[in-house]
């Protein structure tokens, strides 16, 4: 069992309430920090063309985030994946945006707070200047970001990097000890009562505070990730009765999936990559394999040990109040490998990657899981045989065909 850490929904900062509060420090500073009367002063009259000068040139580096977002955007959907957001969250472009907005704000308001006067503390213009340098940085490592975000190498690392810390927050050593004991009787169904949506968290700690205070248990039947079309079955609720508007507050959804608690959109991605690769547009297997060496990494990460079980939250009390139905091997199989297998028939280098991939893959997988790899493997080796015979040829060690291969003939 495990506490709800695992479903723990992010509490950072979202772009609107950053903007907002770098906004309000701004005119806060603005009319404060000329009111200031002691130590040296300067020219009010030139501190004034400064701020405005300033605050008119700020205008400019905001554009500057606007153009680079549409771009590494726009090269992402038609390079990547449609589903790849990575450069758009990022927190270094709404933060530059919410900087260069509080300063614009700043340099106005500070200008109309001198007004009239003659002088004014060099505070101003000195923290203008740090804040002004400060803007600066952030542009660097916005520019730094988005040239890493158009390029294969630091995305498919970042992607499998995203990916991995969620499944070892899901699948690790520390939560597979799960009991069976049996569920308190079924209360009542929740279902989605809103159009369609994409289940995008799960606030583990506020379900287990209503399912402890009415002593209940809930089992969810969507995971993060999951679509829920209007009158879907969300969950079930066992030994007490709970609002469904209790259950639903819980849900945070939205109209795509994010990279929160989604064990499956690293998966996904992946598998987009590569198939975009080897479509007859594009025709770069080179990049599908790249793909393929990140999917067998997560595919024999913290998965690989995964039992099958549904994930139990316990509240501080060690009762189990949460049961989530996670996705099994299988399905990170089929999500990572199935389509790439199936668009591969005139790649014999990708052909060829998936056929050590799913080898590999038997070999530290447990016996329950060789049939499944098995027919992978065959349906590899067809495409491999029928394709390209010299090359299966030699792959296959022998003048046989994939019959006589598996045989050991």
């Amino acid at each position: 069992m495990m506490r709800g850490s695992a479903l723990r929904r992010s509490r950072g900062f979202r772009a609107g309430s950053t903007q907002l509060l770098f906004a309000l420090v701004g005119v806060a500073l603005g009319l404060a920090l000329p009111g200031i009367d002691r130590g040296p002063q300067v020219s009010a009259r030139l501190v004034i063309d400064m701020l405005v000068a300033l605050g008119f040139g700020v205008l400019g580096a905001i554009a500057v985030i606007f153009s680079l977002l549409i771009l590494v955007v726009q090269w992402a959907h038609t390079t990547f994946s449609p589903r790849l957001t990575l450069f758009r969250e990022a927190p270094i472009v709404w933060r530059s945006f919410a900087f260069a907005v509080g300063l614009a704000l700043f340099c106005g308001t500070a200008a109309l707070a001198i007004g009239s006067g003659d002088q004014v503390s060099l505070t101003v213009p000195v923290l203008t200047g740090l804040l002004l340098l400060t803007l600066l940085g952030l542009l660097r490592r916005l520019q730094v970001t988005a040239f890493t975000s158009v390029q294969l190498a630091p995305v498919l690392q970042s992607v499998s990097d995203r990916g991995r810390r969620i499944l070892e927050s899901l699948y690790s050593r520390s939560g597979g000890q799960v009991t069976s004991d049996p569920l308190p009787p079924l209360s009542s169904t929740v279902t989605w009562p809103k159009p369609f949506a994409v289940l995008q968290e799960v606030d583990a700690e506020q379900l287990l505070t209503t399912a402890r205070a009415a002593n209940a248990v809930i089992v969810l039947h969507a995971v993060p990730g999951a679509t829920l079309p209007h009158g879907a079955a969300v969950a079930d609720v066992h030994g007490a009765q709970l609002p469904a508007a209790a259950v639903l507050d819980g849900l945070i959804t939205g109209s795509e999936r994010t990279f929160e608690q989604d064990p499956l959109l690293a998966f996904r991605l992946l598998a987009d990559i590569a198939l975009r690769a080897l479509s007859k547009a594009i025709n770069d297997p080179a990049t599908a394999v790249q793909a393929l060496d990140h999917l067998e990494d997560l595919l024999t990460g913290p998965v690989a040990t995964h039992s099958g079980r549904p994930l139990r939250l316990t509240d501080p009390d060690g009762v189990v109040r949460i049961v989530v139905e996670l996705p099994d091997w299988e399905d990170f199989l089929r999500t990572g490998v199935d389509d790439v297998i199936a668009a591969a028939g005139n790649a014999p280098m990708v052909l060829t990657r998936l056929r050590t991939l799913v080898k590999h893959l038997m070999s530290q997988s447990p016996p329950h899981r060789r049939e499944l790899l098995t027919r992978r493997l065959a349906w590899v080796e067809e495409g491999l045989a029928s394709g390209f015979p010299t090359l299966w040829r030699e792959a296959a060690g022998d003048a046989g065909g994939p019959a006589e291969h598996r045989d050991g003939r």
